[in-house]
């Protein structure tokens, strides 16, 4: 392999780890506060790509008014469906949050298919993330180059907003014990709301990445994605923000560059993430940046 085809499978598993880096902190993150998996958030990045779609093609909305107006939607519907599905369970048995959290997931994939339709569509890809740029004899695509920066300052915000304001001081406190945060004068509610909405808000900007990266929507889009950044977060380390990403690019790079080696291997490119998930459960079943905790009964 040249060194010129090697930047390229560099620059698309680059991309593809944060695009997976994206979404699994808003695994991460819910998980963090309420110990629940939020199955339907591989299908919230699905409504943030198809509220973009819409918002350019149908009402021709400048493009970074589209974007914004599709993650500030996305966002709400997230912080929706935590007030409908999971805050009545709360005090409920875990399983119970976990069959609302795919009942949920199952609902927003078949009113997809109702409302979006079957059919495949295209996502419209603006001029400044659709054009290509030459490197000696490679191409490749700027919204690669967009994909991993966007990622960057997402992390960061991120990571100021937990560690820095008095936000992410709850949210710290309320991963902790919720009980002693309520005794502190924390609104449980609104701190949980709003974990959902940023996580919900960050699968937004991962939906929208995806949706130019690879160009097709349907309603089952999220499905497949939601799963591997699921496993991204439980192999950094899941309720571990930074080892969300860690999770994210370590698939991302596993995936492409397997199959760049390997090309008769890009059959099984799925299960790469998979048979990771079993190494890791076996070797380090709290993650890469997990800590061994016990749950106080």
């Amino acid at each position: 392999m040249s060194f010129e085809i090697f930047l390229q499978h560099f620059s698309n598993a680059l991309s593809l780890g944060s695009l997976y880096a994206l979404i699994a902190i808003g695994y991460t993150m819910v998980y963090g506060i309420l110990r629940l998996i939020n199955f339907a958030h591989g299908d919230i990045f699905m409504l943030g790509a198809y509220f973009a779609f819409y918002a350019l093609t149908t009402f021709l909305m400048p493009w970074w008014v589209g974007f914004i107006v599709a993650i500030g939607l996305t966002a709400v519907i997230g912080m929706s469906i935590e007030k409908v599905a999971y805050k009545p369970l709360r005090d409920s048995p875990k399983v119970s949050v976990l069959i609302s959290a795919i009942g949920v997931s199952f609902l927003i994939e078949s009113l997809g298919v109702v409302v979006f339709g079957g059919i495949q569509k295209a996502f419209p890809i603006p001029d400044i993330f659709g054009q290509v740029v030459v490197l000696g004899n490679i191409s490749i695509v700027s919204v690669n180059f967009f994909i991993p920066v966007i990622a960057f300052f997402c992390l960061v915000f991120l990571m100021y907003l937990v560690n820095f304001t008095k936000t992410g001081m709850a949210m710290r406190a309320l991963s902790k014990d919720h009980e002693t945060a309520r005794l502190m004068a924390i609104d449980v509610d609104r701190i949980i709301s709003y974990t959902f909405g940023l996580g919900s808000l960050l699968a937004a900007v991962g939906g929208i990445m995806w949706g130019m990266k690879y160009p097709q929507l349907y309603p089952l889009m999220g499905l497949m994605p939601g799963l591997k950044c699921f496993i991204a977060a439980v192999v950094g380390g899941i309720g571990n923000i930074t080892g969300a990403v860690i999770g994210g690019l370590v698939i991302g790079f596993i995936e492409i560059m397997t199959v760049a080696f390997m090309p008769s291997l890009s059959g099984y490119r799925d299960a790469f993430a998979f048979i990771l998930l079993i190494i890791i459960l076996l070797v380090k079943p709290s993650g890469l940046m997990g800590e061994n905790l016990t749950e106080k009964v």
